[in-house]
C-alpha cells in the first residue's frame, strides 16, 4: 500500500533533473521568450501538480492542495532555495517569458470560475432559503470585519502602496470571508451528506458566499483601478454589476439555453457545444470588463447559466471538467504556489503575522458561521458542522489573492501569507468536517425524505432531459402532445416537436403551431411558471428512418410517438412506427388514443390504470402514470398468476407487504398528491385481468411499462399486444431502451 501511495511522487525527482538540464540548455541558447521552455514549464507543473494531487486525494485532502504544494516545491520556497540556478533556468523572471505562462493562467482563472459556476446549484439555495442567506451574511460579516481591521493595522512595509490602504484592507476582508464552494461540496459529497439537511445548508451557504465574494471583488477591482475612493466610479461599477446580473438571470438565461440547444442540434463539427460555451464565457467576461469590474464575474455568471441549461449538462460537465482539471488547474495553482515564497516566513515578524492571519481568519469565519447557524435555527452540533465546513478557503482564496497581486493591491509577502492561510485552513477543514458530520443523528422526517429522494433518483422521470415528440396531423397526435406536455411540464423540460406527417408544406406551419400550443398548454396545467417549458418544432425533410436517426444523435432520451394509425396486421405495428423504433435506441413511448380522447384530445384530467410487476420496466410505466395523473386518479393492478406461489398468502398479509412495487408506487403517488387505488388479481392471465379492470372501472387510459422483444419487427409481447388491440380506452406503452430476448429463449 505504501509503495502505491508513493508511486506518483516518485517520478518527481527524475522529472526535475531532466527538465532542469533541458531548461538550462534552452536558456543558454536564447535570451528571448522560448516556446520550448514554456512547454517544459507546463509539463513540469502538470506532472508534479497532478502527482501530488493524487497523493493528497489518497490521504483525504483535496487535489488542489497538491497542485499548490507543487508550485511551492518548484518555486523559491524549496527548489529555488536548494538550487537557485536551476530554478531560475526553468522559471526565469524575464517579463516576456513570464507573460507567456501568465496568459495561460489568466485563461485558467476564467475557466475555473466557469466550472465553479456550473457547480453552483441555485435550486439548492432556493430550497434552503432564508436560513442559508442569514447564515451566509453572518459568516461573511464577522471575518470581513476582522480582515478589514487587520488590513488597517498592517505595517506599511507589507503594503505595495501605503496610500491605498483602504483598498488593501477591503481586499483582506474579502479574502478572509469567502469560503471555497468547490472544496466544501467535495467533502460534503464524500461524506454522503449532500442531501442531508445540514449538508444542503452548508453547500448553499458556500454558494452564496462565493457569489457575494465575486461581486465584492468586482467592485474592489473597480476601486483599485481608480486608485482612490471615487464614489461616482464605484457607484457606476455597482450599478453596472446589478444591471449585468439582472439581465443575465432573465434574458441571458434563456439566450444561453437557446444557443446551447442550437449548437447541439444544428452544428455538425466536433465539440460544437463546448465552443459555444467558451465563446459565451469570453463575451460575458468582456462585458464585465467594459462595465469596470473584473472578468471573473462574467465567467462565474456564465458558468451558472450553463449549469442551469436543462439539456446536455452531464455531457458538457464531463468534457469541460476533464480539460480544466487536467490542464488549467495544475498550471494556475502551480503558478500561484510559485509566486508564494515561504522562505520569507523565516522572518519571525512575518511568521507571527501569518499565524495571526490564520487565527483571525479561522476564528472570524468559524465564529460568524456558528452564530449564523444558531440564529438560522440549527442546533449546536449542526452549527459546529457548518462552521467547520465554511472555514475552508481553498481555490477561491488563491484566485482572489492572485487577482490582488496582479492589480498591485497585495504585496508579494502579503500574497504569500494569504496563500499559506488558504493551505492551512483547507487542510484542516476535511477532518474537522468529517468529525462534526459523523456525530449528527438523523431524525425521522429527514430519514423519510432521504429515502423518498433516493427512490426518485433511481427513477426514469427524474433523469429525463430531452423528450422528442414525433407526430402527424391526427387527433391522436394532439393527444400525444398533451401527454408529452404533462410529462415535461412536471420538471420544466424542453420539448422538440417533430412533424412526420404527409400534409402539404403550406399547411405544415399551422399544424406545427397547433402542436406547440397543445404542448405548452399541457405544461401550464402542471407548472406554475408558464416559461418553465420550452417548445420548438421541426419538420422531417428526409426519409422517416433517416430523420429519426438524425434527431436521436442530438441527445434525446425519450421519444413519444403519436400518429393516426398505430397498429397494422395482427401482432404488428404500423410500418411508420416500425421504422421509428428501428432507428431510435432509447426509451420509446407509443400513444394510442381511443374513444373520448379522439374527440377531446386535451382532457382536463386522466383516470389511469397501470399494471405493475416486480420488473424495472413496469416501475418505469408506474412513474409515467404518476406524472400524468395530476388532478385525476390512478389505479394500480398487480396480477398474480398460478405460478406466483405467494399470491394467496399475499392476500392475507396485505398488498403492501406482498409486493414492494405496490408500496413504491403508492409512496410515489403520495409524493405528488395523486389519488391512488391498488388492486390484486389472483390466478388470472394478465391480459384478461387488465381488460376486465378496464371494463369494470372508469379508467380512460392504460399506461404499461413494456420490454422490446427481439424480432424482425417491433414487438412488446403478447400481453401488451392484447391490451393494445382489445382495450376500449387509450393506451400508452412505455418501452425500455434495448430489445430483450423472448421469454422462451431466456435462460
Amino acid at each position: 500500500m505504501r509503495s502505491r501511495l508513493l508511486r506518483p511522487v516518485g517520478l518527481v525527482p527524475a522529472a526535475l533533473v531532466l527538465t532542469t538540464i533541458a531548461a538550462g540548455a534552452e536558456a543558454g541558447k536564447s535570451a528571448g521568450p522560448s516556446e520550448s521552455l514554456l512547454i517544459l514549464q507546463i509539463v513540469l507543473l502538470i506532472a508534479v501538480g497532478r502527482g501530488l494531487g493524487e497523493l493528497m486525494q489518497r490521504i483525504g485532502q483535496p487535489s488542489v492542495i497538491g497542485e499548490l504544494l507543487a508550485g511551492i516545491i518548484l518555486g523559491p520556497s524549496l527548489f529555488g532555495w536548494v538550487w537557485p540556478e536551476a530554478q531560475h533556468a526553468i522559471f526565469p523572471k524575464t517579463p516576456e517569458q513570464k507573460a507567456m505562462i501568465d496568459g495561460i493562467a489568466q485563461v485558467g482563472i476564467l475557466l475555473l470560475l466557469l466550472l465553479t459556476g456550473m457547480e453552483t446549484d441555485l435550486k439548492l439555495v432556493r430550497k434552503v432559503g432564508k436560513a442559508a442567506i442569514a447564515i451566509s451574511i453572518a459568516g461573511i460579516l464577522a471575518p470581513f470585519a476582522c480582515g478589514f481591521a487587520l488590513g488597517e493595522f498592517l505595517p506599511d512595509a507589507l503594503l505595495p502602496d501605503p496610500q491605498a490602504r483602504l483598498v488593501a484592507s477591503l481586499f483582506m476582508g474579502t479574502a478572509l470571508s469567502i469560503s471555497s464552494v468547490k472544496i466544501v461540496a467535495v467533502v460534503v459529497r464524500e461524506m454522503n451528506f449532500m442531501r442531508r439537511n445540514v449538508g444542503q445548508i452548508i453547500v448553499a451557504t458556500a454558494v452564496i458566499d462565493d457569489t457575494i465574494g465575486w461581486i465584492i471583488i468586482a467592485v474592489i477591482f473597480s476601486l483599485a483601478s481608480h486608485g482612490t475612493l471615487d464614489i461616482a466610479s464605484v457607484a457606476r461599477a455597482v450599478l453596472g454589476t446589478l444591471v449585468f446580473l439582472a439581465v443575465s438571470f432573465t434574458i441571458g438565461r434563456r439566450l444561453v439555453f437557446q444557443l446551447i440547444r442550437w449548437a447541439n442540434d444544428n452544428l455538425v463539427s466536433a465539440a460544437a457545444v463546448i465552443t459555444v460555451i467558451l465563446l459565451l464565457m469570453s463575451v460575458m467576461a468582456l462585458i464585465t470588463h467594459l462595465i469596470g469590474v473584473h472578468t471573473v464575474l462574467g465567467a462565474f455568471v456564465a458558468g451558472i447559466l450553463v449549469g442551469e441549461s436543462p439539456i446536455l449538462t452531464r455531457q458538457i460537465d464531463e468534457r469541460l471538467r476533464g480539460l480544466i482539471s487536467s490542464f488549467f488547474m495544475p498550471v494556475f495553482f502551480g503558478l500561484a504556489g510559485l509566486s508564494a515564497d515561504l522562505s520569507v516566513l523565516r522572518d519571525p515578524n512575518l511568521l507571527m503575522l501569518t499565524g495571526l492571519l490564520v487565527v483571525i481568519a479561522s476564528v472570524g469565519k468559524f465564529g460568524g458561521a456558528f452564530v449564523g447557524g444558531t440564529v438560522g435555527g440549527l442546533n449546536a452540533r449542526e452549527s459546529l458542522a457548518l462552521a467547520s465546513g465554511m472555514n475552508a478557503r481553498g481555490s477561491t482564496e488563491v484566485i482572489i489573492a492572485t487577482i490582488g497581486l496582479s492589480i498591485g493591491v497585495l504585496s508579494q509577502n502579503l500574497f504569500t501569507m494569504i496563500v499559506t492561510m488558504a493551505i492551512v485552513t483547507t487542510m484542516a477543514m476535511p477532518p474537522m468536517l468529517r468529525a462534526a458530520l459523523a456525530r449528527l443523528p438523523m431524525n425521522e422526517e429527514e430519514k423519510e425524505r432521504l429515502e423518498r429522494e433516493e427512490f426518485e433518483k433511481r427513477g426514469f422521470i427524474a433523469n429525463l432531459e430531452r423528450p422528442l415528440l414525433a407526430v402527424d396531423e391526427s387527433p391522436n397526435a394532439t393527444f400525444a402532445a398533451h401527454v408529452t406536455g404533462l410529462i415535461a411540464g412536471m420538471r420544466g423540460l424542453p420539448i422538440t416537436v417533430l412533424h412526420i406527417g404527409e400534409r402539404p408544406k403550406e399547411q405544415e406551419k399551422d399544424r406545427h403551431e397547433s402542436h406547440e400550443a397543445v404542448v405548452k398548454k399541457a405544461a401550464e396545467t402542471v407548472s406554475a411558471n408558464r416559461d418553465a417549458i420550452d417548445v420548438v418544432t421541426r419538420t422531417g425533410r428526409a426519409e422517416l428512418g433517416e430523420t429519426i436517426a438524425d434527431e436521436a444523435r442530438k441527445g434525446f432520451d425519450l421519444l413519444v410517438v403519436g400518429i393516426a394509425k398505430a397498429a397494422a396486421a395482427k401482432d404488428r405495428f404500423d410500418r411508420k412506427i416500425d421504422d421509428i423504433a428501428a432507428t431510435f435506441e432509447g426509451p420509446l413511448a407509443i400513444v394510442v388514443g381511443k374513444g373520448k380522447h379522439l374527440k377531446q384530445p386535451m382532457p382536463d384530467a386522466l383516470n389511469i390504470l397501470v399494471p405493475v410487476s416486480g420488473s424495472a420496466v413496469s416501475k418505469r410505466g408506474a412513474e409515467v402514470a404518476v406524472a400524468l395523473a395530476g388532478s385525476g386518479s390512478l389505479r394500480v393492478i398487480y396480477v398474480a398468476t398460478t405460478r406466483d406461489k405467494g399470491a394467496q398468502r399475499g392476500v392475507s398479509r396485505g398488498l403492501s407487504q406482498e409486493t414492494g412495487i405496490l408500496k413504491d408506487t403508492s409512496d410515489l403517488a403520495a409524493r405528488y398528491d395523486v389519488d391512488i387505488t391498488t388492486t390484486l388479481r389472483v390466478n388470472r392471465a394478465p391480459e384478461a385481468a387488465i381488460l376486465r379492470e378496464i371494463d369494470t372501472t372508469d379508467v380512460d387510459l392504460v399506461v404499461m411499462g413494456v420490454d422490446r422483444i427481439q424480432a424482425d419487427h417491433l414487438s412488446f409481447g403478447g400481453v401488451a399486444d392484447a391490451v393494445l388491440r382489445q382495450s376500449k380506452v387509450s393506451v400508452l406503452l412505455v418501452s425500455s431502451g434495448e430489445a430483450q430476448r423472448p421469454p422462451a429463449e431466456k435462460a
